[in-house]
């Protein structure tokens, strides 16, 4: 039997579905991938918000990581929710010699608002992480915590993208989804430029949006893609999981990972 591509997510867990681990697996499943996982954190979490989160120990993160890569191995990884600066330290630290591409989703806050990230982690994520991604793809709330600069329009969005390419990833994806009009991000790796537009949907239920988008783009990296192809195929899907988003609880409802398999 073919082996499917092997994708590993390093992020925290949400126990509505919508997002983190749960939303990384869903992605990879849906893209024909075989999704592993090293746990970060637990959330307490629902379609209102973060109600608490306990990180784990820098030990078990270590040991998940060693145990799925030496045995079973990595063809692309994506890394979500990691909490503080001792677990992005000990992520970057693992991640550093790998050889797969790395997707970093350098989440700061929950689409509901809540911190995700501890103000002290972002020099680490900024010093150690990003020179280890293939693809940075923060949006733009985590660009202006990451580089101080502020997107108000699609204008800024290749300034923005420059900031971050300043801390060292080959790639930088800027995410302008909170922007006004269509849904316009820029991929540039300084030199070629990608500009990726879509239709805005009218739908509240977008969370898990960037868990999604970053295991999406893993997924495709891990199946031989080059980066700018991967991305497109990833805000293709999303957007596609986006119009589908459905209501769940009193809040706001998930992506549907599925959506390719209702029709």
């Amino acid at each position: 039997m073919p082996i499917p591509p092997r994708v590993l997510t390093v992020a925290g867990s949400d126990s509505g579905g919508g997002a983190g681990i749960q939303a990384d697996l869903k992605t990879m499943l849906a893209l024909g991938t075989h999704g592993m996982s090293v746990l970060t954190a637990v959330t307490a979490q629902n379609s209102r918000g973060v109600q608490g989160a306990w990180e784990l120990p820098a030990e078990a993160v270590r040991a998940q990581f060693r145990s799925v890569v030496d045995d079973i191995g990595v063809q692309a990884v994506k890394t979500g929710m990691l909490a503080s600066a001792e677990l992005v330290a000990t992520v970057a630290d693992l991640l550093t010699g790998l050889g797969a591409p790395v997707v970093v989703d350098p989440v700061g806050v929950s689409k509901h608002g809540d911190a995700l990230l501890a103000g002290s982690a972002l020099d680490v994520l900024r010093a150690k992480l990003l020179p280890l991604a293939t693809v940075a793809t923060p949006n733009l709330d985590e660009v202006a915590s990451l580089t101080g600069v502020r997107v108000t329009g699609e204008a800024d969005l290749r300034r923005a993208a420059h900031a971050v390419l300043a801390h060292g990833p080959r790639w930088a994806l800027i995410k302008g989804g909170h922007l006004a009009g269509d849904a316009v991000d820029l991929l540039t790796d300084g030199t070629e430029e990608h500009w990726l537009r879509a239709a805005r949907h009218d739908n509240r239920h977008t969370h898990g949006t960037g868990c999604t988008l970053a295991s999406a783009i893993a997924a495709g990296l891990a199946k031989g893609r080059q980066v700018p192809a991967a991305v497109a195929e990833a805000k293709d899907y999303v957007t596609g999981a986006i119009a589908a988003g459905f209501p769940l609880g009193a809040g706001i409802g998930p992506v549907d990972h599925a959506w390719r398999l209702r029709g």
